[in-house]
């Protein structure tokens, strides 16, 4: 059977970077609407028919990519919760190189540039929103993560199904020399 449902293209953190975010979104995400762990999501609604080309292209990158540092440099208010922003110039320059590959079927939210960012709230009242975001503003000090990889998931409407994973294997020297 074909699965057409959407995918999407997240970040995989390491380990200890996924844990905090994690911890962040379980406390302040409304329970009812936390399906998803704590992502980066690099592409929002690929199609689900194209799943073994894009799975290839993913996978090409990753053997050529090596593991990308980066910061997470501040809080972001979204009006109904709160974000982490990160900088990674190198996985910006891999989205984008991506962004080149899957050009024909990006959707207009996919062609944009990325706003790297992590969401621990959302869907909250603006002043419970209001409230992290001073809360977490007042001892910010910002940190370093590595992404490692990616994640690929099918969207059906509700929590995200994983449908692979590719992990960044390539020399330091940079990304998708191959």
């Amino acid at each position: 059977m074909k699965d057409d449902a959407p995918l999407i293209v997240t970040v995989r953190f390491d380990d200890a970077s996924f844990a905090h975010f994690q911890a962040l979104r379980q406390r302040h995400f409304p329970p009812a609407r936390n399906h998803i762990p704590a992502h980066l999501t690099l592409f929002h609604h690929l199609p689900g028919a194209r799943i073994g080309w894009i799975a290839q292209e993913l996978d090409r990158v990753a053997r050529t990519t090596p593991v990308l540092a980066g910061r997470v440099t501040g809080l972001r208010h979204l009006g109904k919760g709160v974000a982490y922003d990160l900088d990674c110039p190198e996985l910006e320059r891999m989205r984008a190189a991506l962004s080149g590959v899957f050009a024909d079927v990006l959707t207009p939210q996919d062609s944009q540039r990325i706003r790297s960012h992590v969401t621990i709230q959302n869907k909250v009242a603006p002043p419970q929103a209001r409230r992290l975001f001073d809360d977490l503003g007042a001892g910010f000090q910002p940190f370093a993560f590595q992404a490692t990889g990616f994640l690929l998931w099918h969207y059906r409407g509700g929590p995200w199904d994983r449908a692979g994973q590719f992990l960044f294997d390539g020399p330091a020297d940079g990304f998708g020399t191959a």
